[in-house]
C-alpha cells in the first residue's frame, strides 16, 4: 500500500512539475506576436519603423491586419523602407 501512494504523489508531483513548464503569455514578446501594436500606428514614422523590422517566415502566424489603419500624413515626406 505504502508503493502505491509513493507512487501516486510521485506522479502528481511529475504532472505538477510539467504543467508549471507551460507556455504562458508573459512569455511572448512583442516580436513573436501577430498582432501590429497600437504604438506602430501612432505617426506615419512609427509605421516605417514598425514596417522595417519586420522579417520574413515560413513558420511563424501571419500578422493580423484586418483592423488596422496605417497613418496618414500630408505634410511628411515619404519614408524609405
Amino acid at each position: 500500500m505504502k508503493i502505491k501512494t509513493s507512487l501516486a504523489l510521485l506522479a502528481a508531483a511529475a504532472v505538477t512539475l510539467l504543467a508549471a513548464c507551460g507556455d504562458s503569455p508573459e512569455d511572448a514578446g512583442a516580436a513573436s506576436s501577430n498582432q501590429v501594436p497600437a504604438s506602430a500606428t501612432a505617426s506615419t514614422m512609427a509605421w516605417t519603423q514598425f514596417a522595417a523590422s519586420l522579417r520574413n517566415s515560413e513558420t511563424e502566424a501571419p500578422l493580423e491586419v484586418n483592423n488596422v489603419t496605417p497613418p496618414t500624413s500630408e505634410s511628411d515626406p515619404p519614408q524609405a523602407i
